[in-house]
């Protein structure tokens, strides 16, 4: 495959300018979104961003590279053709997630909202708290994430199981179920983490039945917001089978003001930063494959497959 022309647009497009001084040899066009034309896919042999834009075809595309983990918005509900190679971009969302993760989980644990409002009312109330090692994480998702995030918490002690579609085994896993066995453990968790791609296995996969089976459990979502039918879960927290839920995706986003998520006292919402790309990991990212495809290698690191939609 050989790569010549390259459009890169997104939030990140002026920063990544610097691509053109690393690799001089080729064309390259830095727009933000609204000026990428329909006629830059007839001169580009390769797409750079976190989604298409509205002009978005495969004119002459060769390759469309992924700035973010995610590649829902490039194939879920998209016709993709299959004479294009997709990638993306592997850094380190993993630890990002597990960090995000494990800081809503220790305030919890903790108490720390307790603790500030005792400080407000002036109250000396000393209680035991539960430790690390007596908690059960229910991890979905045992990829390059969910991996990283069951390793950081096994690493305090916790016991994390995980859920994904094969029920394959993880080293990083207490145990791993498919997903036809959830019940097996969620009855028995502390925290359910989701770190589920978007396809349409997983939209509002969590719904009412999944959170039917869940005992006061934690929320956490660092996935795909649509994967979340919300309705339900401000029904399951009102109902007591969430305790508490931590958003940072969402179906729409920005998410929208009149949405009920951002008043519910059982709701923390943050607004997508659970594993912001950085410079280096997207310029290194990018440099790694295209170098790779440059050595003319058949199978190209952190290469999507189309079919399964991550």
């Amino acid at each position: 495959m050989e790569i010549n022309n390259i459009i890169v647009t997104g939030r990140m497009y002026q920063e990544l300018e610097k691509l053109a001084e690393l690799d001089p040899k080729r064309e390259y066009l830095f727009l933000p979104e609204a000026q990428v034309d329909p006629k830059h896919f007839d001169w580009a042999d390769a797409y750079v961003a976190f989604k298409p834009t509205a002009s978005f075809h495969f004119g002459s595309l060769k390759w469309v590279h992924a700035l973010g983990a995610g590649v829902d918005s490039f194939l879920y509900k998209r016709a993709w053709n299959k004479d294009v190679m997709l990638t993306r971009t592997v850094g380190s969302f993993g630890r990002k997630i597990g960090e995000y993760s494990l800081s809503y989980i220790l305030a919890d644990l903790q108490r720390h909202d307790e603790l500030q409002q005792h400080q407000i009312e002036r109250q000396w109330l000393p209680s035991q708290r539960k430790l690390l090692q007596e908690l059960n994480v229910v991890i979905f998702g045992t990829g390059t994430i969910g991996q990283e995030v069951a390793r950081m918490l096994g690493a305090f002690g916790v016991t994390v199981y995980g859920i994904s579609r094969s029920g394959a085994s993880n080293g990083y896993f207490h145990k791993v179920f498919p997903m036809s066995e959830v019940h097996s453990c969620l009855g028995q968790a502390d925290w359910v983490i989701n770190t589920l791609p978007l396809t349409a296995e997983t939209d509002r996969y969590f719904g009412m039945n999944l959170f039917a089976g869940m005992n006061g459990a934690g929320f956490i979502n660092v996935g795909r917001g649509a994967s979340v039918d919300d309705a339900a879960l401000l029904q399951a927290i009102d109902q007591g089978q969430v305790r508490r839920a931590v958003l940072d995706v969402f179906r729409e986003e920005p998410l929208p003001a009149q949405s009920p998520l951002w008043t519910h006292s059982g709701v923390v919402v943050t607004p997508h930063i659970s594993a912001v790309t950085g410079l280096d990991e997207a310029v290194n990212g990018y440099l790694a494959v295209l170098e790779e495809i440059d050595q003319g290698q058949q199978r190209v690191s952190y290469a999507v497959d189309v079919s399964r939609g991550y």
